[in-house]
C-alpha cells in the first residue's frame, strides 16, 4: 500500500508490505450501516468536517517543522482543497461512519486525502490502487477481489473496510501507537521494527519522530497531521473549507445478477458518470457476472430504482448478440473480437470446459451503448491518458505493439524515454506485466521539419545482396536507427535473405 499524494503531482515508491498483520481477512462487502440514520450527534454536527473533528484522537497541539512543511504546502493550495472536497462529499459520510462504528480516531477518515486527494481511479507508478491506494497483493490479503471485470481496491466500501481493519491491526501491532501503525501503512510494518531495532541498539527513542525512516514515510504522517490541522482551524490558516453535509451520499441497492451500467443509469435516472464514480470498482460497461451484485445509487434515487428494477425483463439487463462458432475459433479468440474474457463467455453459456466445436451458438454479452460512451470504463480512461493533448508538446506519437519478450525497460532504451514515462503514458506501472498484442504509446522527442511528414510502420524482407547500409538509403533512414528498430529480431551480427526488418518510414519523401 503506498501514498500517492496527487496534490504534490509526486508519485511514491512501492513498498513492501508485512503479511504478519494482514489478519484477519475481511468481506468484500458489508452490511451497508450507513443507510440507516445518521449518528445521534447529527443535529449538533449538521457539517461533517464537524463530526470528523469532534472525533479526532491525536495531538493536534504537536510542534514540529515535519508538519510546518506540509501545512504550509496545503495553504498555498485552495484550488486543491476545493478539488479534494468536491470528490470527498460522494465518500465522506460512508467513511466516517466507518471510523466511527469502529471507534478509531477520527483523523483516519482523512487519510484518503494524503493517499489519493478522494480520486478512486488514482494508480500510482507503484500499482496501487483507489481512494486508499492498495497495492494488488495486499489487496489480494484483504479480500478485494482484482479481474477483467472489477477491482475490489477501487470499491468504495470494500477497500474503506479493508483499510481500517489494516489499520487497526497496524494498531495492535505496535501497542496502541496510530503514528507507527500509519507509518507501517505506508512503508511496511517490517521497516519500521527495523528501525525500531536500530533505535534501540543505539539508545534511542522509539517514537515515530526519532525513527529513521525512507523519506516518503517521515512525510506522510506529518500531512496527515497537518491535513487535521487545517480542517480544525481554516480560517487561521487562510482556508476556505467547502462545507459537508452530515447525510448519507448513497445507498446500496441489489441489481440481482449482472447489469449494463447504462442501464442502471436510466432506471436510476443517475448520469452514467455519476454511477461509475459512485462504483468505480467496475472496470467495463456491465457489473460482474458472478458479483458483487450490490451497486451504489444516489440515495434520492433509491425509490425509482426498487420501482424500476422490479418491472425491468430479466432479458433486458443485459443486451446478449447471438453467434456462431467458425472453423479455428476458441473461446480466447473469441472473447478479444467481443471485448470480453472466456470465463465471462464460459458463465454465460454455462459452459464448464473451454472446449467449443465449429456450428456450435453461443450467447455473446455485449454493451447497450458504444465502448466509447462508458466514460469511465478502464478503456476509456486508457483511451484518454494515451491521447492527452499534454503529451503531444514538442513529441511526437508513435503507437507500439508489444512482441513476446518485450519489457518496459527495452521499449524505453529503443525509443530514447524513461521507463517511468513509459508507463505512465500507458497508466500503468513500470512493475506492472506487458502482454504480447498489447498496444503502448510512446511520445518520443519531436523532431524539426522542413515539411510535414508522415510516419509509417513498414516490414521489410531481406534480399540477396542487401545490407543495412543499402537499406536505409532505400528507405532514407539512418543505420543506427534501423539497428535500433531490429535489435531484438536476431542476435546474429549479419542480414539473411528472407529476414523481416521493422523500419519506420516517411512516406512523404
Amino acid at each position: 500500500m503506498i501514498s500517492a499524494c496527487s496534490h504534490q503531482t509526486l508519485v511514491q515508491d512501492t513498498k513492501q508490505v508485512d503479511p504478519i498483520v494482514v489478519s484477519p481477512v475481511v468481506p468484500v462487502l458489508d452490511q451497508w450501516q450507513v443507510e440507516a440514520s445518521p449518528s445521534s450527534d447529527a443535529e449538533a454536527n449538521a457539517d461533517l468536517w464537524q463530526r470528523i473533528i469532534n472525533a479526532y484522537g491525536f495531538n493536534q497541539d504537536i510542534d514540529n517543522p515535519r508538519v510546518q512543511s506540509q501545512l504550509n504546502y496545503y495553504k498555498r493550495h485552495q484550488s486543491y482543497m476545493d478539488r479534494m472536497a468536491t470528490r470527498a462529499e460522494r465518500y465522506m459520510y460512508y467513511i466516517a461512519e466507518q471510523v466511527d462504528v469502529r471507534g478509531i480516531p477520527g483523523e483516519l477518515a482523512l487519510l484518503p486525502i494524503v493517499e489519493s486527494a478522494f480520486d478512486p481511479f488514482a494508480y500510482s507508478h507503484g500499482r496501487a490502487s483507489g481512494v486508499w491506494q492498495f497495492i494488488p497483493s495486499t489487496g489480494r490479503d484483504f479480500g478485494l477481489t482484482q479481474d477483467w471485470w472489477y477491482d475490489g481496491r477501487r470499491d468504495i466500501s470494500a477497500s474503506t473496510i479493508a483499510a481500517l481493519t489494516y489499520l487497526e491491526a497496524l494498531q495492535r501491532e505496535f501497542k496502541g501507537d496510530w503514528l507507527l501503525a500509519l507509518a507501517s501503512y505506508n512503508t511496511g510494518a517490517g521497516n519500521v521494527r527495523k528501525a525500531i531495532r536500530k533505535n534501540k541498539r543505539l539508545g534511542k527513542p522509539t517514537d515515530f519522530w526519532s525513527l529513521s525512516l525512507p523519506r516518503e514515510t517521515r512525510e506522510y504522517v506529518p500531512k496527515l497531521i497537518a491535513l487535521a490541522q487545517l480542517i480544525k482551524h481554516p480560517q487561521k490558516h487562510g482556508i476556505t473549507l467547502k462545507p459537508l453535509i452530515n447525510e448519507p451520499y448513497f445507498a446500496s441497492v441489489n441489481t440481482g445478477g449482472q447489469i449494463d451500467l447504462s442501464q442502471l443509469s436510466e432506471i436510476s435516472q443517475t448520469p452514467l458518470d455519476e454511477i461509475y464514480k459512485l462504483n468505480p470498482g467496475f472496470n467495463r460497461w456491465a457489473t460482474k457476472p458472478s458479483g458483487p451484485h450490490e451497486v451504489l445509487i444516489p440515495i434520492d434515487k433509491k425509490e425509482i430504482y426498487l420501482e424500476n428494477i422490479a418491472s425491468l425483463p430479466s432479458n433486458e439487463r443485459m443486451k446478449w448478440q447471438r453467434y456462431k462458432v467458425k472453423s479455428g475459433d476458441s473461446l480466447i479468440t473469441i472473447a478479444k473480437k467481443f471485448h470480453t474474457t472466456p470465463n465471462a463467455l464460459k458463465d454465460a453459456n454455462n459452459l464448464s470446459r473451454s472446449m467449443i466445436r465449429t456450428g456450435d451458438q453461443l450467447l455473446i454479452p455485449s454493451a447497450h451503448k458504444s465502448l466509447a460512451s462508458y466514460s469511465y470504463s478502464a478503456g476509456s480512461r486508457l483511451a484518454k491518458i494515451q491521447n492527452s493533448s499534454k503529451r503531444s508538446k514538442n513529441r511526437d506519437k508513435i503507437e507500439y505493439k508489444v512482441q513476446g519478450g518485450d519489457s518496459f525497460w527495452e521499449i524505453a532504451r529503443d525509443h530514447d524515454v524513461s521507463i517511468r514515462e513509459l508507463a505512465k503514458w500507458n497508466g500503468m506501472a513500470p512493475g506492472d506485466m506487458l502482454k504480447q498484442g498489447q498496444k503502448l504509446v510512446i511520445w518520443g522527442q519531436k523532431k524539426q521539419r522542413k515539411n510535414r511528414e508522415v510516419i509509417r510502420k513498414l516490414t521489410y524482407t531481406v534480399r540477396n545482396g542487401d545490407s543495412l547500409a543499402r537499406i536505409s538509403d532505400k528507405f532514407r533512414v539512418r543505420v543506427q536507427d534501423l539497428i535500433r528498430w531490429n535489435r531484438k529480431k536476431s542476435k546474429s551480427k549479419y542480414l539473411q535473405p528472407g529476414q523481416r526488418l521493422t523500419l519506420y518510414v516517411d512516406v512523404t519523401n
